[in-house]
Order: C-alpha cells, then sequence, then structure tokens
C-alpha cells in the first residue's frame, strides 16, 4: 500500500529562547549551538549534529565523532523563488530600500559541484562544492537540513582553482566513506553560473544577508534556470529571515523553499523528478521544558512539510503528495496537542490553513492509490474481467483534475503567506504570546509530565471508541481509527521522552500495527467512493463491480486480523506508566 511512516527528526541545541545568540562583536557567532567562522583564508572544522539523507542510505552521523569536529558551523538560510522577470521589482521592495546598508557587491558566481560515480556523497547528505568569485575559489562541503528548515552545516577552505582538494575535505567526511572517496575518483556532476546582488538588511531582530541570483544549473546537456532571493542570518533571531520574508511576499510572488541548488542539480543530472522524504524519528532528552519540546516538534514539522513541497509541485512523484498531507497531519495534530496547554489564537488559525492546504491535497492522493495500487493489483488477479483499461483511463481523467486543484493550492498566494507567517511564528515562539499570564508556568516545567497527562488522555479515549470492538460497524471502526491516528501521532511526539523504556518501543510497534490495519480497511471505503464518481464505459462497469466484489471479499478476511492486532495492542504496557491496560 502506498502508506509510509511520518517520523520527525531530531532537534539541534540552540539558544535558550531558540534563537541564536551573539557571542561578541567579532565575526565570530553562535549559530543554533555551533560556534561559526567565515575567516576567508582559513578551513574551519565544525561538527554538525545530524544528517537528512537520501530515502536509499544510511546518515552521515558519524560527523558527530569526527576527530576534526572542534569548533560548530553553519548557515541559516532561507530562499523565495520568483518570476525572473520580477526580480528588479523585488529589489526595490520597501523594506530593502529603507534597511539596506548600502547598494550591496554583484559578483559573478561559478560552481561546480562533484561527487563519485555512486554519488557516494550526495546519498549520505553531503555536498562538495568549489565556487570562483572573481580570481577567488572557494570549495564547501555541506550538509542536508536535520531538524530545521533553516540550519545546515557547511565547511569552507580557499583552494587554488575550480578542482576539489579531497584531503581538506577529508576531515568533515564521515570515517565510513572516506575509504571509498579514496577508492574512486570524484566527477562533475553539474556546474551552475550564477549573477548574484548581495545586500545587507539591519532589522531589530537581526542582520539579514540578501541575495539575488539568476542564473543557470546545467548538467550535460539538460540545463534549470535559477530566479531565486536568498536571505542568510548574519546576526540576531531567525526570526528576521521570515520578517523580511513576509513583507517581500506583500510585494509580489514568492515561493518559500529550502531546496538546494545541489539538491536541484542533482535531481537535473539524474534526470529524475524531486524526492519526498520521510523525516527521521525525534530525539527529545527526558529532561527538555514543554516549550523547548513544542520548539522542537514544530521544527520538525515544518521541515517534513517543506521538504515535501517540490516533489508535490513537480507531480510525477505521487510521495510528494502524500508526504505533504502526512506533514499537514502532524501539524495539525501538534497544534491541536499545544491547544492543550492553553496556547489558541494563532494556533487556530495556522489549523485552518493547515486544513485547507490538506482538503485540496486529498483528492489527489486518492487517486493516486487507486491507480498505482488497487486498480492494477485486482487487474492483475482478475485477468478474465474486461473494462480494467477503460476504468483506468476514466479515473486518469478524475486523478488529472484532483493534481489541478492541489497545485492551484500550492500555487495560491495564501499557501505561501501560511508558511512564512508558520516558520515565523516558529522562530518567534510565538506561542508564549498566546499562553494566559497564569498558564505561562507550564512551558518551563518538564515536557515529560505533560505528556503522560495528554498521552493517557488520548489513550483512554481510544480504548472508549473500542469498546465491544468485535461488533463495531463500520462507522465505528472509523471512530476508532482517527482516535488511533492521533495517538499515533501524539506518541511520534511525545514517546522519545521515555524512549529508555522497552514498553515504549514495543507500545510504538503494536500502535503502528493497528493502525495499519485500520487504515487498510479505511481504504477499501475510499476505493468505493471512487468508484461511485467514475463514469466509465459499459465494460469499465464491469471492471469497477469485479473491484468492488474484491474489496467486500478482502473485508471479510481482515476482520479477524483487525481484532487480533486490537487484542495485542490493549495488552500492550503503556510506556508513561507503570500498570498495564486491560482488554
Amino acid at each position: 500500500m502506498l502508506k509510509s511512516d511520518a517520523t520527525p527528526v531530531r532537534k539541534a541545541p540552540s539558544a535558550r529562547d531558540g534563537n541564536p545568540a551573539a557571542r561578541d562583536n567579532k565575526r565570530t557567532q553562535v549559530v543554533a549551538g555551533f560556534f561559526r567562522q567565515r575567516e576567508p583564508t582559513e578551513l574551519v572544522a565544525e561538527p554538525v549534529i545530524d544528517q537528512t539523507p537520501s530515502q536509499d542510505a544510511e546518515p552521515a552521523t558519524e560527523l558527530l565523532r569526527s576527530s576534526a569536529a572542534a569548533h560548530g558551523a553553519g548557515e541559516i538560510e532561507l530562499k523565495l523563488l520568483v518570476d525572473a522577470d520580477r526580480m528588479a521589482h523585488f529589489n526595490a521592495a520597501p523594506v530593502i530600500a529603507i534597511n539596506a546598508r548600502n547598494k550591496g557587491t554583484r559578483k559573478r558566481l561559478k560552481s561546480v559541484y562533484y561527487d563519485t560515480p555512486e554519488r557516494t556523497l550526495r546519498r549520505n547528505g553531503l555536498s562538495l562544492r568549489v565556487r570562483q568569485s572573481g580570481a577567488r575559489f572557494v570549495q564547501t562541503v555541506k550538509t542536508d537540513a536535520v531538524d530545521d528548515p533553516l540550519r545546515r552545516g557547511e565547511w569552507e577552505a580557499s583552494v587554488p582553482s575550480l578542482a576539489p582538494d579531497l584531503a581538506l575535505a577529508m576531515p568533515f567526511i564521515p570515517e565510513k566513506l572516506r575509504g571509498h572517496l579514496e577508492a574512486q575518483p570524484l566527477e562533475t556532476v553539474f556546474t551552475g553560473d550564477v549573477h548574484r546582488h548581495a545586500r545587507l538588511i539591519d532589522l531589530p531582530s537581526g542582520t539579514v544577508e540578501i541575495a539575488f541570483d539568476q542564473g543557470v544549473l546545467t548538467a550535460v546537456d539538460r540545463s534549470q534556470r535559477v530566479s531565486e532571493i536568498e536571505l542568510e542570518l548574519k546576526s540576531g533571531s531567525a526570526s528576521a529571515v521570515y520578517e523580511i520574508a513576509l513583507r517581500l511576499a506583500e510585494h509580489g510572488d514568492v515561493k518559500p523553499s529550502i531546496r538546494t541548488k545541489s539538491a536541484r542539480g542533482f535531481d537535473l543530472a539524474a534526470d529524475k523528478p524531486p524526492s519526498a522524504r520521510r523525516p527521521r524519528k525525534l530525539r527529545l532528552d527526558a529532561s527538555v521544558t514543554l516549550d523547548e519540546a513544542f520548539a522542537t516538534i514544530l521544527r520538525s514539522c515544518f521541515l517534513h512539510l517543506l521538504q515535501s513541497l517540490p516533489a508535490a509541485e513537480d507531480g510525477r512523484n505521487p510521495e510528494g503528495i502524500h508526504q505533504l498531507r502526512v506533514s499537514l497531519r502532524r501539524l495539525r495534530s501538534v497544534l491541536d496537542l499545544m491547544r492543550s496547554a492553553g496556547v489558541s489564537s494563532n494556533v487556530d488559525t495556522l489549523r485552518t490553513e493547515a486544513k485547507w492546504l490538506a482538503q485540496d491535497l486529498s483528492a489527489a492522493r486518492d487517486w493516486d492509490v487507486f491507480q498505482i495500487e488497487t486498480l492494477p493489483t485486482i487487474a492483475t488477479a482478475c485477468p478474465s474481467v474486461a473494462g480494467f483499461d477503460a476504468l483506468g483511463l476514466a479515473a486518469a481523467g478524475r486523478q488529472s483534475d484532483a493534481y489541478r486543484k492541489a497545485h492551484g493550492a500550492l500555487e495560491d498566494r495564501r499557501c505561501a503567506m501560511f508558511l512564512l507567517g508558520l516558520g515565523n511564528w516558529i522562530e518567534a515562539r510565538g506561542w508564549r504570546n498566546d499562553v494566559a499570564t497564569e498558564d505561562l508556568g507550564q512551558l518551563a516545567e518538564p515536557a515529560a509530565d505533560f505528556a503522560a497527562r495528554i498521552l493517557s488522555a488520548q489513550y483512554a479515549k481510544l480504548l472508549k471508541r473500542g469498546r465491544r470492538f468485535k461488533s463495531l460497524s463500520a462507522e465505528g471502526l472509523h471512530r476508532v481509527r482517527l482516535a488511533t491516528k492521533r495517538l499515533r501521532y501524539l506518541s511520534e511526539f511525545l514517546l522519545p521522552l521515555f524512549a529508555d523504556r522497552k514498553s515504549a518501543r514495543k507500545f510504538a510497534r503494536r500502535l503502528a500495527g493497528l493502525q495499519e490495519q485500520l487504515g487498510a480497511f479505511n481504504d477499501m471505503a475510499v476505493t468505493a467512493s471512487l468508484l461511485d464518481r467514475l463514469d466509465a464505459e459499459p465494460d469499465g462497469a464491469i471492471a469497477a463491480a469485479a473491484i468492488a466484489g474484491w474489496q467486500a471479499r478482502a473485508s471479510v478476511g481482515v476482520q479477524p486480523a483487525l481484532q487480533s492486532t486490537w487484542r495485542d495492542f490493549t495488552a500492550a504496557r503503556v510506556p508513561w506508566s507503570r500498570q498495564t491496560p486491560q482488554n
């Protein structure tokens, strides 16, 4: 089935308020818990907390243990994709004209991106680039975003030409990869030729470098235009990045993006659509405060959302729409969770926007499952039944209509404003302003206490809906499925606080199994609804009847397995309590 677990990822350390804190007046600052030095002639060795690799490879987490990891570095950056014809218009926006230090600098940046023929670096969440700016050549090693949409690891070193110096990069490569890199020659994957106009913008909340980039990425015989505004935090709070982005969005159409030129270039070289990742497992220290837990969880949800957007917008990879819908469900779940802590106002607005976007994506996902999984599976099993091709053709029309609706929502200015507003709210920790004065103290309390209360309440609701499980109607099972899904998301967010308990892992496995079984049962109801909407030819109607009969028969077989899964789940010990629940 076209389903996938959505699990968030670990948060890197940050300043107490979640924003970068200035260290001194020199060119060294603390960015999300990292020391960052950008001296042009020195190699800077720094650690990265974690990586988000391609789905088919292990992450480069060994960077944590690198013997060269003595200092920290990273960049805090957001891109705004804009129409090339409107670039000058944005450059003259009031937020820039009023707050820019000067007219800035103009450069032509020629970049070459390298990797092995097997794409060893790329598969492990790393990139190696050499960039020429005038007479200067700089080699850069970067890592993918980990748990935060804006933050990535970055190390720079001066080199004599556009040719890479692998020896300078080796201290930042995990040990397990070094042998592969030494045994395989590096090759040019793609090049970039970009004209950049960079300016510094000073706001009370921070200083941001804004770069207007126009150019082209080239890989063999393919090319892709670049037209984007890059916002990189130089000092202060990351909320400054979103403040400027929101002001620019008021000035014209923009698309927020965290997809790097590296990611676009590698996909261009491979001639494949953007990938859609499942977020990695969230890690929360048991002693973390509720305020910090909210920040960590929200950032992981927002990262998942932004990482899913390119594939959803591209449309060739059905996992894009799926992961985007999952990210929006996860976001709505954490916003609901925050209501329990007394947060309202902005939470309600953000939840409404997330629901709007998710609703416009749902039909596309339903038709994807039907076309890619349901119909071909049953057609293969019933070769003597005519009409599956006709039915598929009718479904393709509905699928195209659903994708047009989804892409219309993603292109809507409302979507961009929602994303930028959400990012700004997270970085500014806007929920603090929504909590009543008498409830503010709860944010400073251990998150584990809050988690135990919330998980207990949702678990009790699920057990209540599952009473007399064997005799539940289809509607009753649907209500159990919704309660299971909510407990699943809450568990993904909060069970990491109890991760040292074996019962947490066992409970999570059984909960996931229950959701999978209930999801399979629900998919049958969705299929019936889709078949009712199809205007197929007579042969197609025969195939539709075959699908309905096939799934009706399958539902009989699902029931015993579903009941067994329910019994196993209710027998599992809940990790936040010493009591063992009864069936």
